[in-house]
């Protein structure tokens, strides 16, 4: 039977599957229906009631689709509801936000450097953020801001870099970018639940009961939906930043997320405009590449990294500190010393890396006792690292390994 942190891994790697999928599922139908919305086209002899038609060809057949702008005349017999796309992408991404960054939070969540929280106190503010970020939202979407889309979305990107700014002043730097990206997707998967979907309800049910259904729940509902198309690309950025430390190590992580948000916008704009068949606005691309330029020239000027001197004299937690203490120790200190530190450094010198691999830094006996999980799971269980193994580990080291791990983790079920 594999022990709690190989079933732990499994887990996550699960969890992860799922939202990967889900997200697919929901970002690829929310994109066909934006496309699809701006592509109609006003023709005569619609039926009473559309707004317009549009003929696609896919998959040895076509398809000859309607919209209307409130609702038909009747209630149709069959009605595909796209909703639960969006709940379950959020639903995974909550839980992986839980298995990863709330269960691990002494490793990925908390930097003492910046605040000195409880896991409890760190897991409330993770948790917090992302309810109150939509109350905020929801309230200007419900004020005379709704009436003026352009300045309400300048108001909505304003609230994300402070957020993301505030995110940095509290969490670590993979966590900051993280939280900012479930931040926004929190306001995406609310605006569906909470406003997009009863709207269209309240539609149904007039068309059921004989009434005219009010056309300003159908505008009320494309403003949010116009938001969730513009927000998609840059959430996506964020969800994926964890495995680049050049974007969430960055002493500038907030503004690269600013500048992410930006490129969403432009990109996003180009495909609106080509699917209304307004034009090839081919400026956005060079938009768009200034601030991909910008985002790398910020991640090079503000790479942060404890110095040496620093992380050698920075406390251990608790959890560290029994790590520290097991058995077998000093041994796979001197094998992760000798075999990952050349990589894993403040100033790698094996050619061809110029930053330590995932902003892991192996050179200290505190640096190893930190990364105890990954390198029990990289190293020990598994042979991931070193790549190929070009340092040349032995199977007896990787076993040491092991065995450290697995003492250490004793140790902590019995202080338990």
């Amino acid at each position: 039977m594999p022990d709690i942190t190989i079933i732990w891994e499994w887990i996550g790697f699960a969890i992860r599957w799922t939202h990967v999928i889900t997200a697919i599922a929901w970002i690829g139908s929310s994109f066909y229906f934006v496309a699809l919305d701006l592509g109609l086209l006003k023709v005569p002899g619609l039926p009473k009631g559309a707004h317009g038609e549009e003929w696609q060809v896919h998959g040895g057949g076509f398809y000859h689709i309607n919209k209307y702008l409130v609702a038909p005349e009747r209630m149709p017999e069959h009605l595909t509801w796209f909703k639960w796309e969006s709940y379950a992408t959020w639903l995974s991404g909550a839980a992986l936000l839980m298995v990863t960054y709330w269960a691990g939070a002494e490793l990925f969540l908390i930097d003492p450097a910046k605040m000195e929280l409880a896991q409890w106190q760190a897991i409330l503010i993770s948790g917090g953020s992302l309810a109150i970020g939509w109350l905020i939202y929801d309230t200007l979407c419900k004020s005379k801001l709704g009436e003026t889309p352009t300045v309400l979305m300048l108001l909505l990107f304003v609230a994300l870099v402070i957020m993301g700014w505030g995110y940095d002043q509290i969490f670590t730097g993979r966590a900051a970018l993280l939280h900012l990206g479930a931040f926004t997707a929190t306001i995406m998967t609310a605006n569906v639940f909470l406003v997009i979907m009863p709207n269209q309800r309240i539609v149904v049910a007039d068309l059921k009961a004989g009434r005219a259904p009010d056309p300003k729940y159908g505008k009320i509902a494309k403003l949010r939906s116009t938001h969730n198309n513009y927000l998609t690309l840059p959430v996506i950025f964020l969800m994926l930043s964890n495995h680049y430390p050049l974007a969430f190590a960055s002493e500038y992580n907030w503004l690269i997320a600013a500048l992410v948000f930006l490129m969403g916008v432009t990109i996003r704009h180009y495909f609106n405009t080509m699917h209304a068949r307004k034009g090839d606005l081919w400026w956005t691309w060079a938009v768009t590449a200034i601030l991909f330029i910008a985002i790398m020239a910020l991640s090079s000027l503000g790479l942060r990294q404890v110095p040496l001197e620093e992380a050698e004299a920075r406390a251990l937690t608790p959890t560290e500190q029994r790590f520290a203490a097991a058995e077998g120790f000093d041994d796979v200190t001197n094998y992760v010393m000798g075999r990952c530190s050349m990589c894993h450094a403040r100033e790698p010198f094996y050619e061809g890396i110029y930053h330590a691999p995932k902003g892991v830094f192996l050179e200290t006996p505190g640096d190893i006792a930190r990364a105890a999980r990954e390198i029990y799971l990289q190293a020990g269980v598994t042979d991931a690292m070193p790549p190929a193994n070009v340092s040349f580990m032995e199977d007896a080291e990787r076993d040491a390994i092991i065995r450290w791990y697995r003492a250490a983790r004793g140790t902590e079920v019995a202080a338990n």
